[in-house]
């Protein structure tokens, strides 16, 4: 059996079970993926949507697994990847007129965050 090399520039933080919708979550990301980490907190600082403090908090956490596990850079840290997925989904019942129920869903989503050091490449020799 061959083992694979681990990729030591690359980590990855999870936050599962985070109360929100994959939709409302999945907004956010868009705008963060491929940006450097310290633009990507300041500008979710400002975001006025609940979920972004615990996507905050789940960027943090992954800077924090990059400086003290694999020795990253964390300046030169981007956030490489940044998706979300479904998860648990409670159901609740609210009574409504007549005897009936009606049927609320409170969804739940797992929040995945890779970030990777950015190689600083040799100058470009020009003719």
């Amino acid at each position: 059996m061959a083992k694979t090399k681990k990729d030591l520039s690359t980590v990855k933080a999870v936050y599962n079970n985070l109360r929100s919708g994959t939709r409302k979550i999945n907004e956010i990301l868009q705008s963060i993926r491929g940006k450097k980490v310290d633009l990507v907190l300041r500008d979710l600082q400002f975001n006025n949507k609940r979920v972004s403090k615990e996507i905050i908090k789940t960027i943090k956490s992954a800077v924090a697994n990059a400086e003290n596990n694999n020795q990253l850079d964390i300046d030169s840290l981007f956030v490489k990847e940044a998706y979300v997925g479904k998860g648990i989904t409670l159901k609740r019942f609210r009574p409504r007129a007549k005897g009936r129920a009606a049927s609320i869903k409170k969804h739940y989503s797992n929040l995945t965050i890779i970030v990777s050091e950015k190689k600083e490449t040799a100058a470009v020799q020009g003719a």
